[in-house]
C-alpha cells in the first residue's frame, strides 16, 4: 500500500508540472487569438490564463508550506465551470485533488478526479494518467471492484502498458478473490518486462504461485518454485516446492528437495527436521535418519521425547544397528505409558543376544499392558527364555501366544522344538549317566582284579 501511495504521489507531481509548465496568455492574447487560424484558436484553448495561472502557483507555495487548507480555500474559490475553460478546470481540479491526497483525505480526492476525467475535452494523456491514479486510490481505499473497472478503462485507454498496472489488476483481483483471472495479467506483466529487458520481480512470481495453488496446478507451481529458488533461494520456497512434489506424488524429487534444504541449513524447527529423517526412511536410508535424529537431539534441536526415541529406534533397527537401538529404545520405553517400546526393546536385545535383559524387558511391557500384539510380545519372551534354557516357562509363553489363532502355528512349532530339545537333552544324559555308570563299573572291577 505505501508503494501504492510514492506511485500516485509521483503521478500527481508530474500531472501538477506539466500543466503549471503552461505560459499563461493575457485578455489582450485572447482578443488577438481570435483573429487566429483555427489550429491556433486550438493550442490557446490549451492555455491558461493569467489570473489562473497566478492562483495555481500561490496555492503551489501554500502545500509547499503545508498550509492545505490555505491552498483549498484558495483554489476552491478559484474554480468555476462558468468563468473557467475545461482545461483551465481541468488544472484546478488536479491541484486540489493533489491537495486532498497530502491531507490524506483520499475520498475527496477521488471524488476531485472522478470530476476531472468527466470533462469531455480532457487531453488524452492527463485522462490516462488521472484515470490510473484513480485506480490506485480507489485500491488504497479498499474499493478492489472500482479499482478493476477503472484499470479495465484505463488499459482500453493506454496502448503500449507497463508491467505493473498488471500487477496492480492482479492485487486487485486477489482481494476479492478472482484468483483464476489473476493468472493472465501477472504473466502479461512478465512478458512485457522480458521485452523491456526489465527484471521480473519476486512478488510477481509469489502472486503467480499463489493464483496456480488455488487453482491446485501444482505442476505449474512446481516449475515457479524452481524459477524462484534459482533467484531468490529462501527456505519457504524450497518448502513450496516440496509441498508441490507431495500434491504430484513425485517422492524422489521430494526427499531431494528437503535434502538440498537440510543441507544449506534450512531445516530449522524440530517438526523440519523430523520429516527430513522420516523420508529419510522413506527412502530407505534408514542410517542417514539415525545419523540426523541422534545428532539433532544430542544438541537439542529436536526433543527428547518418547516419540523421537521411537523414530530413533526404528532408524537404527531398520539399518540393522541394533547395539544403537537399544538406548534410544531404553529411553523411549521409559517415557512411554504403554509396553510397546518395552517389547520392542525386548527384540533388540534378543538379536544382541542379552537374553535376561530381554526376558525383563519383554515381561515389564507385558505387565504394562496397551500391547498391540500381546501374542507376539509372548513369543518374544518365550524366545528369550528359550535362549536361557529355560523350557518350561518358555512353553508358557508360547501356550499364551498360541490361544490366538495367528500365533498358534509358530507357536505349536515352537512347542514341539523345545519338547523335542528336552526329550533330546533327556536322552543325553541317560547315556550320559549311562556312560557314566559303565565307566564306574569297569573302574571298580579293575580295582578289584588289580588286588587279587
Amino acid at each position: 500500500m505505501n508503494n501504492i501511495r510514492r506511485i500516485t504521489a509521483a503521478i500527481c507531481l508530474a500531472l501538477v508540472g506539466g500543466l503549471l509548465a503552461v505560459t499563461p496568455v493575457s485578455a489582450q492574447d485572447d482578443d488577438a487569438a481570435e483573429r487566429k487560424s483555427k489550429s491556433q484558436k486550438t493550442k490557446q484553448a490549451q492555455a491558461v490564463s493569467k489570473e489562473v495561472y497566478d492562483r495555481i502557483q500561490k496555492a503551489q507555495e501554500m502545500v509547499d508550506a503545508k498550509d492545505y487548507q490555505g491552498a483549498l480555500k484558495s483554489l476552491n474559490s478559484l474554480y468555476n465551470p462558468d468563468k473557467l475553460t475545461e482545461y483551465e478546470q481541468s488544472n484546478v481540479l488536479n491541484y486540489i485533488g493533489f491537495v486532498y491526497y497530502n491531507m490524506d483525505d483520499i475520498v475527496n480526492a477521488i471524488r476531485t478526479y472522478e470530476r476531472m476525467v468527466a470533462i469531455p475535452s480532457l487531453e488524452e494523456q492527463q485522462r490516462k494518467q488521472t484515470t490510473y491514479t484513480l485506480a490506485q486510490l480507489y485500491t488504497m481505499e479498499e474499493n478492489y471492484t472500482k479499482a478493476l473497472s477503472t484499470l479495465d478503462r484505463w488499459f482500453q485507454l493506454e496502448t503500449n502498458p507497463a508491467p505493473e498496472p498488471f500487477i496492480l489488476k492482479a492485487q486487485n483481483l486477489y482481494q476479492v478473490q478472482r484468483y483464476a483471472d489473476m493468472i493472465s495479467p501477472i504473466e502479461s506483466a512478465m512478458q512485457v518486462a522480458e521485452k523491456r529487458g526489465k527484471a521480473i520481480r519476486e512478488d510477481w512470481y509469489v502472486l503467480l504461485n499463489f493464483a496456480y495453488y488455488q487453482q491446485e496446478d501444482y505442476r505449474k507451481v512446481r516449475d515457479i518454485q524452481k524459477i524462484m529458488l534459482v533467484n531468490w533461494p529462501k527456505k519457504r520456497y524450497w518448502f513450496s516446492l516440496a509441498g508441490a512434489y507431495t500434491e504430484l506424488g513425485e517422492d524422489e524429487n521430494l526427499i531431494n528437495a528437503y535434502a538440498a534444504a537440510n543441507d544449506q541449513r534450512m531445516l530449522e524447527k524440530e517438526s523440519e527436521l523430523v520429516t527430513m529423517a522420516q523420508l529419510y526412511m522413506q527412502r530407505e536410508v534408514p542410517y542417514k535418519a539415525g545419523q540426523l535424529l541422534e545428532t539433532e537431539m544430542a544438541s537439542g534441536r529436536v526433543s527428547k521425547s518418547a516419540k523421537n526415541y521411537r523414530l530413533l529406534s526404528q532408524a537404527w533397527q531398520l539399518s540393522m544397528e541394533d547395539e544403537k537401538a537399544i538406548p534410544a529404545l531404553t529411553e523411549a520405553a521409559r517415557l512411554s505409558t504403554d509396553g510397546e517400546l518395552d517389547v520392542r526393546l525386548g527384540n533388540a536385545l534378543l538379536n544382541t543376544g542379552k537374553y535376561a535383559d530381554c526376558v525383563a524387558s519383554v515381561e515389564a511391557g507385558i505387565r504394562k499392558g496397551g500391547l498391540k500384539s500381546p501374542d507376539n510380545a509372548q513369543i518374544s519372551l518365550g524366545m528369550c527364555q528359550y535362549n536361557l534354557r529355560k523350557y518350561n516357562s518358555a512353553i508358557t509363553a508360547f501356550q499364551a501366544a498360541g490361544k490366538t489363532s495367528r500365533s498358534r502355528k509358530i507357536s505349536n512349532q515352537w512347542i514341539n522344538v523345545i519338547r523335542a530339545e528336552i526329550q533330546r537333552n533327556e536322552h543325553i544324559k541317560f547315556a550320559e549317566d549311562a556312560a557314566r555308570k559303565k565307566l564306574q563299573e569297569v573302574a571298580e572291577r579293575r580295582e578289584k582284579a588289580g588286588r587279587a
